[in-house]
């Protein structure tokens, strides 16, 4: 599986944190040549250089996934540096702010929709092309349990999750002449910001392993799907969960209680 990245040019969107660092460092340890991307400079930054001081290979690629003119500029600069791009990760997504239905805003789910949906768009158009070209590629899309189940208070990421996963289904049918595979990971409930030990106990106890994610546990399934193992696979989606879809109960995962929820005298 290793050997199958090796020297492997990597886009990972959303790479300076969370999940996205993870698969990151873990791709550039399984020798790929990584391009981070990240919408912060410093931030980014950081992760190349732990990327570089560990032996790997990496460069930094600061764009909001949503603006086709710096994503553009991203993929041109990734282009003159090594002259192909073989796998694309699309790990770049917001989940705040939070907000019951009856609290969002026309501007708070444009935004959510063009980050996480739109810009996983705006990425994948301009890279498939060149994968296209160079006789093929493998595009890696982030999807959630809020994809087929639902979050409350998360109603527009929820909407592009779903999106998602169509997304993923409709670019496999029509990139798969191209030799180009596109799946997705269905991430569970992670901790990517540190969580109190309290919140990790009660995030984690209704999930069947008994215990919530960490960025790593998304690692490799990652790497199963960008590596030859899995060069049958396309227009599939592997969720990485700890088992918690599988079950009836109904799993500690929702943030805003019904008790938070608007009042119908304030609406």
């Amino acid at each position: 599986m290793h050997e199958s990245l090796q020297d492997k040019v990597v886009i990972v969107t959303g790479g300076a944190g969370g999940i996205g660092r993870a698969i990151s460092e873990r791709f550039a340890g399984a020798g790929a040549k990584l391009v981070v991307n990240d919408i912060g400079a410093d931030a980014t930054n950081d992760v190349v250089n732990a990327i570089t001081a560990s032996g790997g290979t990496a460069m930094a690629g600061v764009a909001d996934v949503s603006d086709s003119t710096a994503v553009g500029t991203m993929i041109d600069a990734v282009m003159a540096e090594h002259g192909r791009i073989d796998v694309l990760v699309n790990n770049a997504g917001l989940i705040s702010p939070m907000l019951h239905f009856f609290e969002a805003d026309e501007a708070w789910w444009r935004r959510i929709i063009d980050v996480n949906l739109t810009g996983h768009f705006i990425v994948s158009h301009p890279v498939a092309r060149i994968m296209a070209k160079q006789g093929g590629g493998n595009i890696i899309n982030m999807s959630s349990g809020g994809a087929t189940r639902a979050h409350r208070a998360f109603t527009a990421y929820d909407a592009t999750k779903g999106g998602i996963e169509a997304l993923t289904r409709a670019m496999a049918l029509d990139l798969g002449p191209y030799n180009i595979r596109v799946n997705a990971l269905m991430p569970g409930s992670i901790d990517t910001s540190g969580m109190d030990l309290e919140a990790r106990k009660l995030r984690g106890e209704n999930v069947p392993l008994g215990r919530i994610g960490e960025p790593i546990d998304m690692t490799g399934a990652a790497l199963f799907l960008a590596s030859d193992d899995a060069a049958y696979i396309t227009g599939d989606v592997i969720k990485v969960d700890g088992g918690m879809l599988a079950q009836q109960r109904s799993a500690t995962v929702d943030i805003k209680p019904p008790s938070d929820f608007p009042k119908i005298e304030d609406l």
